[in-house]
């Protein structure tokens, strides 16, 4: 029997019956501590409590078949019994009324009363059985010991981390290789302490404190960044505490949602959503919830998933679960109403859609899922009445897109907004984060100055202090000559050209400000921090990864200093290695469909029969938004109806937008089947559009083997080509495969090759380090 949680099926009553069987000299003193915690809290009083003990004591003397109790049972035997009744009623009314969290904080005060034992380097208990404490006390015996002497007893003090990690943070092994190496007793303890309720934190926490505490490493290597970097202050809601909500509103029956098919789950999401935001939480929950409130003060909240599987090493679950901020600005009580339904809403984000076929693509989905929770401090600093980070965003160690050969793929790459990091992680509408390769962070995918202008953050994301809520404001609502850190993020607009600022005096009356972010990329001190960061990480976890991140500027004298705070750290999904695909020189130029030769992938895909195009030019002159709409959804339809043929999708813009005017609003279930996406940049502007790579969306396509790829076609493109005529005058068999998508035939062709002359095939390959793709019959 271990002492871990018992499984989540058992009643509370049970489960504390099985939990102090384990405790057979303490369990008095337990008992005690629980009646306490009844008498105090009010759920009894101590008189009505102990006449309902003895009535049941009596009660338990007729089952005995004692007829006349007073005169057969003698008073020791009596006594006896009402200490075992007694324990008992407590049992049930303690499991009732309080729960298993606080049954476990009060094991815990018992064990840490018991007198401290001599200190002893062998182990004499099985780790596996042990309690928390004594867990925490041996380990911290074994790293106070002398240098001489800690290597003979390593290997038991890594038996103890590694039992901890098991119990509260992750059981995957690739996670558990690399905790135990760098995880002090210390920082376990730090997690156990901000732990609420039983089971483990979750991935994406799991994830967050293994790369803080391998950047606080001391490498020796002259190049420690450690000074600079930290975390926000964080509480962890564990996984059995989902089970507990769920088994308490009677909503498990709402677990066998992922074996119903896709249309069930889309359907039935909203009303799931409504019934998880009308339960409630066991008492000792909302307390320990309401003492975190306490503990952050009024500083705003996100409160964000963090699954068991969630940030793994294979699957990173990128965007499939909630996370939502909480302003935090109101009265306790509705303060304490908004992040409870903020936790209930995380819950209800398990049975999304796009997270249930995300798993069944995966082969997780009889996988028993289960939600932790990641309360944090929105890191930020207030700006008149908003609330907002100076910088954010997403980093990522490898960099497999680039815009210009001397960019080193090794080096890193970063998604850079100014406020929330919203803007960074997904394809928000008609708005581009500043794109930063780290081995020459001042060389840009834009290369003129009305290019510039065009592909930069016009939208910040803040939470406004007032109003309580989170809002997204045009820059230029908020940005003005008085920001402490104007000269850092922006550039003034002149004529032609855009123009750093020096100092608030060479700002004149009427200037526009642009978001370049240049007094950050031409600083050394900045490059290094986020370079050496990656590369750290990268190493300890002998893979690349991205983080998700906020900075802080200090504009200290004579030098400009950074805090980086992680927010969140996974594993990058990477397709695997092939070999290096060669493109022949010999295809015939009537048999190229198109070329690309900028932002190019490494891969093939051979022998597609079917080639799904949305013609960039009708979509674009398309104002009927319902209609938009709808080819997403028919491109969803066709996805299942082409799921055993092998087909790409070929259309304009930035496919996953959220705004159906830059291009088609597809999800993840939508296009899973997929070999190829082809986002087709139309000029329009004659400009370079933003790159999707490091969006959630674009980590679904590589996570699902899916190429991406960017044909910008005109202004300056020459180099790149696309047989229009082939596409306008192939036949269209949208009609045969989707009889009740016809009407959408003017925008979308389904082309079958099998059916043209000669019956070719479409082979489109890729190589990356020569910035070359060519899509080709044959």
């Amino acid at each position: 029997m271990t002492t871990g949680s018992p499984p989540h099926n058992i009643t509370p009553a049970i489960s504390i019956y099985i939990r102090l069987a384990q405790y057979p000299v303490l369990a008095d003193k337990i008992h005690a501590r629980m009646r306490q915690e009844l008498f105090q809290r009010g759920v009894i009083d101590e008189t009505t409590f102990e006449a309902q003990v003895r009535e049941e004591a009596i009660e338990s003397q007729h089952r005995e078949r004692l007829s006349d109790p007073y005169g057969q049972e003698e008073a020791h035997l009596w006594q006896k019994r009402l200490a075992r009744v007694r324990d008992f009623h407590t049992d049930a009314i303690f499991a009732d009324n309080l729960g298993i969290v606080l049954f476990d904080k009060i094991i815990q005060d018992v064990l840490r009363s018991q007198p401290s034992s001599s200190p002893s380097f062998g182990l004499n208990f099985n780790p596996e059985l042990a309690p928390w404490e004594v867990l925490f006390r041996q380990g911290e015996i074994y790293e106070r010991l002398p240098e001489a002497e800690f290597e003979r007893w390593q290997h038991h003090l890594e038996e103890i981390k590694v039992v901890l990690i098991k119990r509260m943070i992750s059981d995957q092994l690739p996670y558990i290789g690399v905790a135990k190496r760098v995880f002090t007793i210390a920082d376990l303890r730090y997690i156990y302490n901000r732990r609420i309720g039983s089971g483990k934190i979750g991935g994406k926490a799991a994830g967050l404190m293994l790369a803080w505490r391998i950047l606080q490493l001391e490498m020796g290597d002259g190049r420690d960044i450690h000074p600079s970097i930290g975390i926000p202050e964080s509480y962890f809601l564990a996984t059995e505490v989902i089970y507990e909500f769920r088994l308490r509103n009677k909503l498990d029956h709402f677990m066998n949602q992922k074996y119903r098919s896709l249309a069930e789950i889309r359907e039935d999401y909203p009303r799931i959503v409504e019934a998880h935001l009308a339960g409630t939480f066991p008492p000792a929950i909302v307390e320990q919830i309401r003492d975190v409130l306490t503990d952050m003060g009024n500083s705003p909240l996100i409160v964000r998933s963090s699954s068991l599987l969630e940030d793994n090493f294979g699957f990173a679950f990128a965007g499939k679960y909630s996370s939502f901020f909480c302003p935090n600005q109101g009265t306790p009580e509705q303060n304490l109403n908004d992040l409870l339904n903020a936790v209930r809403r995380v819950y209800a984000s398990t049975l999304n859609p796009d997270a249930i076929l995300y798993r069944q693509k995966h082969g997780l989905i009889d996988y028993d899922e289960r939600m932790a929770i990641l309360i944090q401090k929105a890191v930020g600093q207030p700006y008149g009445q908003y609330y907002f980070p100076i910088l954010a965003g997403v980093a990522f160690s490898q960099n497999p897109f680039r815009w210009n050969s001397k960019i080193r793929r090794e080096d890193g790459f970063l998604r850079l907004v100014w406020g929330f990091g919203t803007r960074a992680v997904d394809r928000v509408s008609n708005d581009y984060p500043r794109l930063i390769a780290l081995s020459h962070p001042q060389l840009r995918p834009e290369t003129t100055a009305k290019a510039i202008r065009q592909y930069a953050q016009w939208y910040i994301d803040v939470i406004d202090l007032q109003d309580n809520s989170f809002k997204t404001l045009h820059i230029l609502d908020l940005l003005d000559r008085k920001y402490p850190y104007l000269r850092y993020i922006a550039s003034v607009k002149r004529d032609d050209y855009l123009q750093e600022i020096v100092s608030a005096g060479s700002i004149r009356p009427g200037d526009e400000f642009v978001l370049t972010f240049n007094g950050l990329t031409k600083d050394r001190a900045f490059v290094h921090m986020m370079r050496s960061a990656l590369q750290r990480l990268e190493a300890t976890y002998e893979r690349p990864v991205d983080v998700e991140f906020i900075v802080d500027i200090l504009p200290n004298y004579p030098q400009t200093e950074y805090q980086l705070r992680v927010l969140q750290c996974r594993p990058l999904s990477q397709r695997a290695e092939a070999a290096a695909v060669t493109i022949p020189r010999n295809i015939p130029p009537e048999a190229i469909l198109f070329t690309s030769n900028s932002l190019v992938p490494d891969g093939r895909a051979e022998d597609i029969r079917y080639v799904v195009y949305v013609d960039p030019q009708a979509y674009f002159m398309l104002r009927d938004t319902t209609i938009k709409h709808e080819l997403a959804r028919a491109i969803g339809r066709l996805n299942k109806r082409l799921e055993d043929e092998q087909f790409i999708l070929m259309g304009p813009g930035r496919w996953g937008s959220v705004n159906i005017d830059l291009g088609v609003h597809v999800t993840y279930a939508d296009i899973f089947n997929t070999k190829v996406l082809v986002e087709m940049a139309v000029a329009r502007d004659g400009h370079i559009p933003e790159l999707s790579y490091g969006t959630h969306f674009f980590q679904d396509l590589v996570e699902a083997g899916i190429h991406s790829l960017a044909l910008h076609l005109g202004a300056g493109t020459a180099d790149e080509t696309f047989n229009w005529q082939f596409f306008a005058g192939a036949p269209n068999r949208l009609a045969d495969l989707l009889p009740e998508d016809a009407s959408l035939s003017p925008y979308m062709k389904v082309i079958d090759l099998a059916e043209l002359p000669g019956g070719r095939r479409l082979h489109v390959l890729m190589n990356g380090a020569r910035e070359e793709a060519v899509g080709y019959l044959a």
